[in-house]
């Protein structure tokens, strides 16, 4: 039988009844009843996204859409993202910042030509949109913001395209990385967008609520896909070297420090216009302003979780703390990434990591840990 969360009030997404009937271990996650693993265990779905396909139920994170003709002068005050220049139907990574530099959150925006659809953190959804509302009052302009009530599916792995390409009519091979399209699935009208956060090849699919079970059970109907909860969606973005928000990136780090400066456009490098945009600038122009760096890490030994601590090896001074940490079922080996000092976050330096009271050698590792599948051309 599932094993249900037992704190009460937490919200449920349209799914929520499919995870039970697959009987799926549940817990609190941003307000959410949600599914963390089912009867395979998270070692094994993660070995299956790798393999063949995973269905993700994601419809916790919040799905928005911005309309009006001073919607890209508005979003370009808010985030760090070039939007003038981001094509008909395509995505980009974003995050939005505050005074300080600092990043209030990441984010998906997609230009549909006549509006943008914006994908926020299910943790941060509240706050994001109180930010938007509050920015829209302040700003002198034509805009409107709506929150889209629909599910949210993910269909990740390198069987997703065979799959998902059996039940539309569309030419998948034509839909790029981080590009989208409206199209029917198996009778339901969806958007579908080729991105995920596993670093597999895969689909995010916007539907009806109620459509969602209906569409979720046809994908499973497939052999090559499994239910996934959100044990497997963790390990898999850590693998991937992805940041999780509240953990690998918050309102204290910047995009620079958080290596992150590849969202931030040539022509917003050269013009700002965005919150923090002097603090952040000025760190891309003057690296000895930037003390410390996102950097992933090769552990020997069991994985350091978020909160332990670094240390220099020569002196035994902390130099940082690790923020995500997990055990890389591809790899067979522990991995984390953290924030350290920034003299020591070039590849191949040395460090310890304590875990469980004892010092483990570390090494400063290229990311992504796991090659990237994305479909790029």
């Amino acid at each position: 039988m599932a094993t249900i969360s037992k704190i009460a009030n937490l919200k449920q997404t349209k799914l929520h009844s499919l995870h039970t009937e697959l009987n799926a271990k549940m817990a609190e996650f941003a307000g959410y009843d949600m599914p963390i693993q089912y009867a395979d265990g998270i070692l094994n779905s993660h070995l299956h996204v790798r393999k063949e396909a995973g269905l993700f139920d994601v419809s916790h994170m919040a799905q928005l859409r911005l309309t009006g003709k001073d919607r890209v002068k508005f979003m370009e005050s808010i985030c760090v993202a070039d939007l003038e220049i981001l094509p008909h139907n395509t995505a980009t990574l974003s995050v939005y910042t505050n005074p300080k530099g600092g990043i209030i959150d990441d984010t998906i925006i997609t230009n549909r030509g006549d509006h943008f659809f914006v994908v926020v953190n299910a943790g941060c959804a509240d706050k994001d949109i109180a930010h938007y509302r509050q920015q829209i009052s302040n700003f002198k302009g034509d805009l409107k913001l709506e929150i889209i009530d629909r599910s949210l599916i993910a269909l990740q792995g390198p069987k997703a395209a065979s799959v998902l390409q059996r039940l539309v009519k569309n030419d998948l091979n034509k839909l790029k990385f981080m590009n989208c399209d409206e199209m029917d699935v198996d009778g339901s009208k969806c958007l579908v967008s080729r991105c995920g956060y596993t670093g597999e090849d895969g689909f995010e699919i916007s539907v009806a609520h109620d459509k969602a079970i209906a569409l979720s059970k046809k994908l499973l109907s497939f052999a090559e896909v499994k239910a996934a909860g959100l044990g497997p969606r963790d390990s898999l973005r850590l693998e991937a070297g992805l940041c999780l928000y509240g953990h690998d990136i918050d309102d204290t780090t910047t995009p620079v420090e958080a290596n992150l400066t590849w969202t931030i456009g040539k022509r917003r490098r050269e013009q700002g216009g965005f919150f923090g945009a002097d603090p952040i600038l000025a760190q891309l122009k003057n690296a000895t302003l930037v003390t410390r760096k996102r950097v992933g890490f090769i552990v020997n030994g069991a994985p350091a979780r978020d909160g332990s601590t670094i240390h220099d090896p020569a002196t035994g001074k902390k130099i940082g703390q690790v923020t995500s940490g997990t055990f890389s079922p591809i790899l067979k080996q522990a991995i984390a990434m953290g924030y350290v000092e920034t003299p020591f976050s070039k590849l191949n330096t040395a460090v310890n990591i304590q875990v469980r009271g004892k010092d483990q050698p570390a090494v400063v590792s290229k990311m992504p840990f796991v090659p990237t599948n994305y479909k790029k051309d």
